[in-house]
């Protein structure tokens, strides 16, 4: 049994205890439950081996919430896919704690956790038990210090002087160096590469090994080996009395080469982070009784004026209060074009001002910015593990153990059936550095933090790694109608005149729509914006029909056809079919004779077609799942080419839509507003919110798009199927080269050759297939997804 404690959110009273009791006590392997309506906690006493996530779900049925807290811990020491599976066990196996990620590419541990049962310090205290360091957040688990530059400028020069002095005289006319000398000029190697048996100390104690393991007994048993060979020359035979000092310092100082190199290509992989906090002003003009002082950005609070001259950065997000200008926006959508800013208008944090200065009364500043939680958003979702790395930490978790096993196979192999203790010495060496397993842990989380990054700079905010899979697997792509595939506001597109000009009964009618707020009568307005209007007199608005008034001396009624009805004014054919072809109709009549009509509608985005064209093109199967009415409905989709429409749904009515078709075996794609659509973004196998790179702060949505064009949904899914493309090559490499070139290390070529791998090899071969696999992740840094490419 174990005991815990659980901290629930919104209970109010007796009955909320009750029936959260009742709650728990339905979960599986709960034995006994009891909560604390004043500390608003439960005690619970579990079998071993409970799923708290089952848990989390019962209290979620009752209608409370778990109290549930996230951390991002830097880790230090981690090496290879085996140090990521330790640290993840250690914290796993912590009552309390819900999931763990931990990315060997940004060396964080991503966990979530119930507070009121485990401990942030505790979560910390079995990384160091595990074998590592947690740092705090801010801190760096990668070096910034010249450290590993200095191992490395200690290593080669006397890894190249051992090798010198031990093969120099087989092609230079030098002296035969003494094999004392030769140990002396490789123990500087040694002490370079100090850092593998450390941690291989570490891997030891708590019977859980890795790369330093290999490295550590490769390079330590050359060195023993050696040693041996110096001070008891008789016990081995005359044929294996070689000394291996330069092989071990030239083993040392290529992985140190290879690390060092590889320390730097995961930097760049995470190169979009920083560039996007890069952006955020150390400083702002604060604005105060009329007089302005700078003061450190991060000191600015909600509320705040802040002067932004032309040219500078915006310190912190806000509204426009004074001024007119043209702001870059292209950091946060993607778009080259600066925006249009003046009074009333949001502005963001990070964006660069234009030609004219501003006055900007500040609404979020610090970790609250739009710039801190794009962020923020890209490094979760890089902490998250799509599948495809969930076989690889099953078999990292035995890799090593099953490295070392092999090693020791051929060692025997070869001493009883081969040439004899050297030639088992030098194969077992080069099994033991050629099977490193740093690219398998490699494969995913690179390819993962390189695509995020390139992501949010095309204005896409990617809320979970796992979205980029699920994206990539898509074969479905259900799409809301209003404010996603239309513009989302009623717009005149149709004016049919009987015995007025168009402009004059635009005049007339917006003459009497002049103030009013009803979104129809903004569109006639907008529609009339460049027309001079005369004065309306006498208007009253007739509730649920329309508007009435006296314009010019003349007396006219504006509405739909239930007020033309009662008027008894009739309709011509034309008019009449508006409403059937999809249109909100608007009429204009004078002393029961029509004079107008107005065709009102959401017309789709200019780019929608493309973008649905593209779709297909990708082989997405597009539906149109909307709550309007069918005309309108079908009226769109049939503009922009989509062949089946779903029409009047309430959101649980496009949840029912999208669960049928999960059923039926479709990945979907659902890509909605972020706003009434969040059930349905919740129901899909993965869901794009369309954002206005104001409201990144949604939570509905695996994935935001940040800019208003629809286009960013096909270019996500090529980036998204490029990635996948990335990772499966990443992965091939990685299992390709241990499983062609273990045998190779391990003497399978002998026979046929009569050639061992030099131990120096392996260990350069080790290195490059780090690199390749990294390198091959960074080249998604360039990628630019483009439409006019598809068919």
């Amino acid at each position: 049994m174990k005991e815990i404690r659980l901290g629930i959110k919104g209970m109010t009273c007796a009955a909320c205890v009750a029936r959260v009791e009742r709650a728990l006590k339905r979960a599986e392997g709960v034995e006994e439950a009891r909560v604390n309506l004043t500390t608003q906690e439960a005690f619970l006493r579990l079998k071993e081996g409970v799923d708290l996530k089952e848990v989390l779900k019962r209290v979620a049925e009752a209608g409370y919430e778990l109290v549930v807290a996230r951390a991002e811990i830097p880790v230090k020491g981690m090496t290879c896919a085996a140090c990521v599976a330790r640290v993840e066990r250690a914290i796993g196996r912590l009552p309390g704690v819900l999931s763990v990620s931990v990315n060997l590419a940004t060396e964080k541990a991503f966990v979530e956790y119930l507070p009121e049962a485990v401990s942030l310090a505790r979560i910390r205290q079995a990384i160091r038990e595990a074998g590592y360091e947690p740092l705090e957040v801010g801190e760096e688990a990668r070096e910034k210090t010249p450290t590993h530059q200095k191992d490395l400028l200690l290593a080669f020069p006397f890894a190249l002087l051992t090798l010198l002095l031990a093969m120099g005289p087989m092609v230079l006319p030098l002296p035969h160096a003494p094999g004392l000398l030769q140990a002396l000029t490789a123990l500087p190697v040694l002490y370079a590469g100090r850092r593998f048996f450390r941690q291989a100390l570490a891997e030891a104690r708590h019977r859980s090994f890795g790369m330093s393991t290999l490295v550590a007994l490769g390079v330590g048993s050359a060195y023993l080996y050696s040693f041996l060979v110096l001070l008891v020359p008789t016990f081995f035979p005359e044929q294996a009395r070689h000394l291996y000092f330069e092989a071990g310092a030239v083993i040392l100082a290529l992985i140190l080469l290879g690390k060092h190199l590889e320390e730097g290509a995961k930097g760049r992989a995470s190169e979009a982070i920083r560039k996007l906090l890069a952006l955020r002003p150390k400083t702002a003009r604060l604005v105060q009784n009329g007089e302005e002082k700078e003061i450190p950005a991060e000191a600015l609070i909600p509320g705040d004026l802040v002067r932004v001259l032309p040219g500078e950065r915006i310190p912190a997000d806000g509204v426009v209060v004074e001024g007119k200008s043209h702001v870059d926006e292209s950091m946060l959508t993607g778009e080259p074009i600066p925006k249009a800013k003046g009074p009333g208008d949001q502005v963001v944090g990070g964006t660069v001002n234009g030609e004219g200065a501003l006055l900007v009364r500040v609404s979020r500043a610090g970790e609250a910015t739009v710039l801190a939680q794009m962020a923020r958003m890209v490094e979760e979702a890089q902490g998250h593990k799509p599948k495809a790395q969930e076989l690889a930490d099953r078999i990292a978790a035995v890799f090593v153990p099953v490295v070392l096993g092999i090693a020791l196979f051929t060692f025997l192999l070869w001493l009883f059936l081969g040439p004899g203790l050297a030639h088992a010495f030098v194969a077992a060496l080069s099994v033991l550095l050629i099977a490193c397993p740093c690219a398998m842990g490699l494969a995913t989380p690179t390819a993962i933090a390189v695509a995020t990054g390139r992501a949010a700079q095309m204005g896409l905010i990617f809320r979970k790694g796992t979205a980029l899979e699920a994206l990539a697997r898509a074969d479905t792509v259900a799409l809301d109608k209003t404010g996603t595939l239309t513009l989302g506001r009623p717009t005149l597109v149709q004016v049919l005149s009987l015995g007025l000009s168009r402009e004059e009964a635009l005049r007339l009618a917006a003459a009497l729509e002049r103030n009013s707020e009803h979104p129809i009568a903004r569109a006639v307005l907008e529609a009339a914006k460049d027309l001079p209007l005369p004065q309306a007199e006498e208007v009253r608005a007739l509730p649920g029909e329309g508007v009435e008034g006296r314009v010019e001396g003349r007396r006219l009624h504006l509405g739909g056809p239930a007020l033309m009805a009662r008027l008894g004014v009739p309709l011509p054919k034309e008019a009449q079919a508006l409403p059937e072809e999809g249109y909100t109709p608007l009429y204009l009549a004078e002393e029961g004779r029509l004079l107008a009509a107005f065709a009102v509608s959401d017309p789709p985005r200019p780019e929608a077609q493309e973008a649905v064209a593209a779709l297909k093109a990708l082989g997405l199967r597009p539906i149109l799942l909307t709550g309007d009415h069918e005309a309108p409905a079908r009226r769109v989709a049939e503009a922009l080419g989509i062949p089946e429409v779903q029409a009047g749904l309430r959101p649980e009515g496009k949840v029912e839509a999208l669960r049928r078709l999960q059923e039926s075996g479709r990945k979907v794609l659902f890509v909605g507003d972020g706003i009434n659509d969040a059930a349905a973004l919740a129901q899909a196998d993965v869901g794009l919110a369309m954002g206005s790179g104001t409201d990144i702060a949604l939570e509905a949505g695996d994935v935001v798009l940040l800019k208003p064009d629809l286009r960013g949904v096909p270019e996500a899914i090529l980036l998204a199927r490029r990635t996948l493309r990335t990772i499966y090559l990443n992965f091939f490499w990685a299992y390709a080269y241990n499983a062609l070139l273990i045998p190779v290390a391990a003497g399978a070529l002998y026979p046929f050759t009569g050639l061992l791998l030099n131990p120096m090899l392996a260990a350069l071969a080790m290195s490059l297939s780090s690199l390749f696999v990294v390198g091959n992740s960074l080249r998604l840094r360039a990628y630019n997804p483009r439409l006019t490419a598809l068919p």
